[in-house]
């Protein structure tokens, strides 16, 4: 059984009193076993960051950068293996791993060109003899908390913007797939990266009540569950802390009378089922506008019937299996009290059967959904669809403004003009045209609205280096000693 260390100082640390199971999801046996830190061994990590934020701070721009198109070229050559770890804890298909990694890749692309990210602004003579410049300075040590659901590419998003900036970082990876930290980890520092500026901590609630109550830890980058990512943003921020949190999603797919109801359903499918939902950006509302909807909830059944599921390394799965048996249990049962409800479920994934002990379910579709049942209120994050109908687009719009949360939203048609207003009117972070999972390229950044994001910052992009840097402004004046007197006066420009 593989035991699952933290990384610490550039060295693999097991010292751990407690260990939690670590799950073949595709089989449901335990495959290993990942130590979780006590919060004496939180605060020894913090301490080693603290020690190397100095040295990594002076390190030349041209420096850091040379380290990041290292790191491009390591995960470039080693991505396949890479997929297979997330495969093996995840279970997610082999081919959706290979797409985590290939967004994951974006940012730190993003991030080599650190040396232009990173620049200040000056302005003479704003005064006579006066000089004024700006630059931006890392925050110190940071904390990133990733989830279970995307082990490589939200560390990468997270990790390489903050020690491009010149921060030092402690990753708490989710305990259910904790190896592909520590890969990426070890990939860090054959790219160069000094001993110390990034380490990995395992652990669950006391590990990460430690590393967001440590004094010596100034900002939390987050992403998990709505309950989750507003108590680890009220307790942060109560702590003095920088924080961003991001939180759960109820992603709407409005579709017009004027789509392509078949590219539509190609979409829903695709969006609403990979990885087996487990994303914070599926579909998991399909929202049919007018008199399509049983033309389209029919092409979306012919899709359902022949999708493919199956252990995420075989070759002919589309779909994997779930998380865990947890995770299995808790969609199984949205579904069986979605009818309770007065919904219709038109595809019963319950009724799948699977020849193994793996965390697998079928996909459902559920017909007549509404806001007040559960199936619709709930993040169920799993391979559940539901369908609400409505007769206009402004019924529409309103039905996704009124939902508590806004992270994704996208929109299927073919008249400009309601793209445009939909544009305009949706009160989401991320709107899709035609584009069912409207996640930017690494020069945007990624983040949601409402009760989607705790804090005012996203996370990549251009917005990831705002929040892992803070802003000093010099003034400067070298005045001949002729020119100094005294003067009580507020300071004003002239």
């Amino acid at each position: 059984m593989t035991r699952i260390p933290h990384y610490i100082d550039g060295k693999l640390i097991d010292t751990a009193e407690r260990t939690a199971p670590v799950y073949d999801p595709a089989t449901g046996a335990v495959t290993g076993e990942v130590v979780l830190a006590s919060a004496a061994e939180v605060a020894d990590a913090v301490r080693v960051a603290r020690n190397a934020l100095p040295g990594w701070r002076a390190t030349s721009l041209t420096r850091r950068s040379d380290i990041f198109f290292r790191l491009r070229h390591l995960l470039t050559e080693r991505r396949d293996e890479l997929a297979r770890i997330i495969t093996a804890e995840h279970g997610k298909v082999l081919d959706d791993a290979a797409g985590e990694i290939a967004r994951g890749l974006e940012n730190v692309e993003f991030v080599a060109g650190l040396t232009h990210l990173l620049k200040g602004d000056y302005s003479e003579q704003v005064s006579r003899g006066i000089d004024v410049h700006q630059v931006k300075q890392p925050v110190g040590v940071v904390t990133c908390i990733t989830p279970f659901n995307f082990p490589a590419m939200v560390p990468l998003w997270m990790v390489s913007s903050a020690i491009a900036c010149g921060n030092t970082v402690i990753l708490k990876p989710s305990e259910k797939d904790p190896s592909t930290a520590v890969f990426l980890a070890e990939l860090f520092t054959a790219a160069g990266l000094p001993d110390g500026v990034l380490n990995v901590v395992h652990g669950d609630k006391e590990a990460v009540d430690a590393l967001i109550d440590d004094t010596d830890v100034a900002a939390v980058s987050f992403v998990g569950s709505t309950p989750i990512a507003e108590a680890v943003y009220r307790r942060a921020s109560d702590n003095g802390k920088r924080v961003q949190a991001l939180g759960g999603a109820k992603n709407h797919m409005v579709v017009m009378p004027d789509a392509d109801l078949d590219a539509a359903a190609d979409a829903a499918v695709s969006a609403a089922y990979g990885s087996a939902g487990e994303r914070c950006m599926a579909v998991s509302v399909l929202v049919t506008v007018g008199d399509i909807a049983d033309e389209l909830i029919g092409k979306v059944s012919e899709r359902i019937s022949v999708l493919r599921i199956g252990a995420g390394t075989d070759p002919a799965a589309e779909m994997g299996p779930l998380i865990t048996r947890e995770a299995r249990d808790r969609v199984a049962a949205y579904v069986a009290g979605a009818a309770d409800e007065g919904a219709s479920v038109v595809v019963d994934g319950r009724d799948k059967e699977f020849d193994s002990d793996g965390f697998f379910i079928g996909v459902s579709l559920i017909d007549h959904v509404r806001p007040g049942m559960k199936v619709y209120d709930d993040e169920i994050f799993g391979p559940v669809l539901s369908v609400v109908r409505v007769d206009t687009y402004a019924e529409a719009v309103d039905l996704v403004n009124a939902n508590q949360y806004g992270n994704g939203v996208a929109i299927f048609t073919r008249d400009g003009k309601s793209a445009r207003e939909f544009e305009f009117d949706i009160e989401v972070g991320m709107v899709g045209v035609n584009v069912p999972i409207p996640v930017p390229v690494g020069a945007y950044s990624f983040g949601g609205w409402k009760r989607s994001l705790f804090g005012d910052t996203h996370i990549y992009g251009p917005e990831s280096i705002h929040f892992y840097t803070r802003s000093k402004v010099v003034t400067t004046r070298w005045p001949d000693p002729s020119e100094t007197q005294v003067n009580l006066g507020f300071p004003s420009n002239n």
